[in-house]
């Protein structure tokens, strides 16, 4: 049956051979086996479901945790020829009992449905009359109150297949997932004769980068604006850094959107659309946003603010590159980020023990952010990849770009001045007495008296607090709890103070993303025009990788075009006659 499965893979998704695991995925489900997939993000999950859906008979259940993630999977399957449809809250009852009744004489062969949904009395009668031999489990980590996404009506799948006629064949598949969550999986989902198959969790052509002590504002107006045209999703942890990075990169002239849960569902929407179809290049954004976007030619993904825990991060970072071209992940860390974090876990978790757990999520983040060793290696050892080299080079830790700035003195001056007032204050007031300021608070303090006063004066404010905040992620300062965190010195800072040991500051080379050739920008936009003539986004019709093949073997008949990876027989009958004639017209 595996042979039949590569032929389907051409035929519908253009694709000659599978990628790193899925191959033994799908033999796993065709051989009648429940099996749990751990794949990374742009791996190739949704295709481990999708080819075994063709060649079981009967009809295939796809349980996806968010509607935009159901319409855009069905988008992209029927665009390749998969007849495949979505029950969700988005739909009146008589339309689902319509697409049921259409299922049952065989329209569909793919059924997306919410978690939810199967709840429903009346969805669990009509679902009687299907012949369902397979249900696919996507973003399975949502089953464990472990995970990063808990949602209690996973827990109640196993109920609504055991009500089926017959016992389905049954497939789990995420991105993030510990030991423990993993035994969570295979527990709540009651497996039988299970296979569990891990293909490993790099993203070869992502690139990680942790930068601290940096004007966030001004780094992010900076790589967005030299970076133009990219697509790019900017995460903040808060709905206020949200509004006030969408407002400076607007006032700058940037093509972007907002969406955060204090906006209407509307506004939402229209936003999401807005980045779905290449209407705007940059999306800022809380965590609220991306679970349910399969939009594959994201180029970067920036964190405003340290994320809450590794798995969170990862997923939302595996956002970036997922047509397998390349893409940048860059996390701007500063010292209040942990503070925002623990206060949202105080907030918003109440079970002791899972709050207890994120603490310790929390902490492990941290360290990724402090790290001196490879990032890409912390990521995978804390996935339980341990047989992996210690330079990946292709992480900010790794790069030899890099220029090494040594603000030794600078640190002694900032150290020295949080000795002179005692620990009492806060980063913005030495900050002030470094700078030499007037501030009647500072004056009426008589820190205008202080030997550290004014000794950086030739500095911005901004660029003192800048150091601060790269002192304290690197444990020289440390700030304390509370609503107004003042400045103590941390276990490093004595050496430091004594002449014994120097302090450096990193300072990355500019990279440039990619060039993009005149034959690429006339590609795009005849992508661009397809797609708004069958109302899809962009990407559904080809990926980025796709084009640059193209551009790359220029090929000039219909059996050239075949060749390349991301065309099938669908696409090629409905879209490939027109690329062809803009690679003739372009040489």
């Amino acid at each position: 049956m595996l042979g039949q499965a590569q032929e389907l893979l051409q035929k519908y998704f253009g694709y000659s051979s599978f990628l790193k695991g899925q191959a033994e995925v799908i033999d796993s489900l065709l051989r009648g086996n429940d099996t749990l997939a751990i794949m990374p993000t742009g791996a190739g999950k949704s295709i481990c479901y999708q080819i075994p859906s063709l060649i079981f008979p009967g009809t295939t259940f796809v349980i996806s945790p968010l509607i935009a993630l159901m319409k855009d999977q069905v988008d992209g399957i029927s665009a390749s020829g998969i007849p495949a449809t979505f029950i969700n809250s988005s739909l009146r009852r008589a339309e689902t009992e319509k697409r049921l009744e259409q299922t049952g004489r065989g329209k569909y062969k793919i059924v997306y449905v919410a978690p939810e949904r199967l709840e429903m009395p009346e969805f669990q009668e009509l679902s009687q009359f299907l012949n369902v031999s397979f249900v696919a489990v996507d973003e399975a980590h949502c089953i464990s109150q472990w995970g990063h996404d808990f949602r209690p009506s996973y827990r109640k799948i196993d109920d609504f297949i055991a009500g089926l006629q017959q016992r389905p064949v049954l497939g789990a598949f995420t991105a993030t997932a510990t030991g423990e969550i993993r035994k969570d999986i295979v527990k709540f989902l009651n497996f039988q004769s299970s296979k569990i198959f891990v293909s490993g969790f790099d993203r070869e052509n992502l690139f990680f980068e942790v930068l601290r002590g940096e004007n966030k504002k001004e780094f992010v107006l900076d790589y967005v604006q030299r970076n133009r045209g990219k697509s790019g999703i900017i995460y903040a942890a808060t709905r206020r850094e949200v509004d006030n990075t969408f407002k400076l990169l607007q006032e700058k002239g940037c093509s972007c959107g907002r969406y955060h849960a204090g906006m209407s569902d509307k506004e939402r929407k229209a936003s999401q659309e807005a980045f779905i179809y290449d209407k705007v290049s940059v999306m800022v954004a809380t965590n609220a946003f991306g679970m349910g976007i399969d939009k594959s030619n994201v180029r970067f993904v920036l964190h405003y603010n340290m994320p809450k825990n590794m798995e969170s991060y990862y997923q939302e970072a595996g956002r970036a590159g997922r047509d397998g071209d390349p893409g940048e992940c860059i996390i701007l860390f500063g010292a209040q980020d942990v503070l925002l974090q623990k206060y949202m876990i105080k907030e918003t978790v109440y079970s002791p023990a899972r709050r207890k757990n994120e603490y310790h999520k929390l902490q492990t983040i941290i360290g990724y952010c402090h790290t001196s060793r490879c990032l890409r290696h912390y990521i995978l050892d804390y996935f339980g990849e341990n047989d992996l080299p210690k330079q990946c080079g292709r992480c900010g830790n790794c790069s030899t770009d890099a220029k090494m700035n040594d603000i030794t003195l600078e640190a002694q001056k900032i150290l020295s001045c949080v000795v002179r007032v005692k620990g009492r204050y806060g980063a913005g007031l030495v900050a002030e007495i470094l700078k030499g300021s007037k501030n009647k608070r500072l004056l009426r303090l008589r820190f205008d008296k202080l030997s550290t006063y004014g000794l950086m004066s030739e500095y911005t404010l901004q660029e003192i607090r800048d150091l601060i905040n790269l002192l304290a992620a690197e444990g020289y300062l440390v700030f304390t709890g509370g609503e107004f965190p003042v400045l103590k010195l941390g276990r490093k800072a004595v050496p430091v103070l004594k002449g014994n040991e120097k302090v450096w500051q990193r300072l990355p080379k500019k990279r440039e993303m990619r060039k993009e050739s005149a034959l690429f920008d006339k590609m795009r936009l005849l992508r661009k025009e397809i797609a708004q003539r069958e109302g899809v986004p962009p990407y559904i019709v080809f990926p980025d990788s796709t084009l640059h093949e193209l551009c790359e073997f220029l090929p000039q008949d219909r059996d050239s075009m075949l060749r390349i990876k991301g065309i099938g027989q669908v696409k090629m009958e409905r879209f490939g006659e027109e690329f062809l004639q803009v690679i003739k017209e372009h040489e």
